[in-house]
């Protein structure tokens, strides 16, 4: 075999050998690239991923923050009515009470406007007048006061209207004309509603 019949084979294999080289140094840049591209849309995605979670934990933050307030202004709202219901309860505890025994001054009343004023019986209407008097200063210290209606404008939150009359003068229709029963407070607030005639 001469020199010249083994240069060609020996160049086709160089040339094989020089495209496989390329070939592959191709396919790496490709490689390459592609790993390139994955790690871009990774990092994105992570960045994306990072930036949704940074979101939401301010959100929830937000939402703790305003239920934190509300429960606040609840409770604070609750201490307050619990406060005044207890407040109310002391004011008005002896309400019923004071309440059952306004018929007694009202019987008081009745045996008071009927005493005799002869001399033989003025030691029992002095004595009845010092146990009404006693009972008036009772009432008064535990902030029962009587209702003045008579010759009032008729005021349905005061006052039970048990009928109507002619009023006797101008001037008092609209107004009441009789107290058939007094009415009372407890401390500002009505105890018992005045039973009264209406002039019309």
């Amino acid at each position: 075999m001469t020199k010249k019949n083994i240069e060609p084979g020996k160049d086709k294999a160089m040339e094989e050998i020089k495209n496989n080289k390329e070939q592959k140094e191709e396919s790496n840049k490709e490689q390459e690239q592609i790993t390139e591209k994955e790690e871009a849309e990774e990092s994105h995605k992570e960045e994306k991923h990072g930036k949704k979670k940074y979101i939401s934990y301010k959100t929830k933050y937000a939402e703790l923050q305003d239920r934190y307030v509300r429960l606040s202004a609840e409770f604070d709202n609750y201490r307050k009515r619990t406060l005044r219901e207890k407040a109310d309860l002391t004011k008005f505890a002896a309400e019923n009470v004071l309440l059952s025994l306004l018929p007694v001054i009202d019987d008081f009343d009745r045996a008071m406007t009927s005493l005799p004023e002869q001399e033989e019986c003025k030691g029992h209407s002095e004595g009845i007048t010092l146990i009404y008097n006693k009972i008036k200063d009772f009432l008064k210290q535990n902030g029962v006061e009587e209702m003045e209606a008579l010759h009032q404008p008729f005021d349905p939150d005061l006052h039970d209207a048990l009928t109507k009359v002619p009023a006797p003068e101008e001037d008092l229709k609209g107004k009441v004309v009789d107290v058939l029963q007094k009415g009372y407070y407890l401390k500002g607030k009505v105890l018992r509603h005045a039973k009264v005639v209406v002039g019309e």
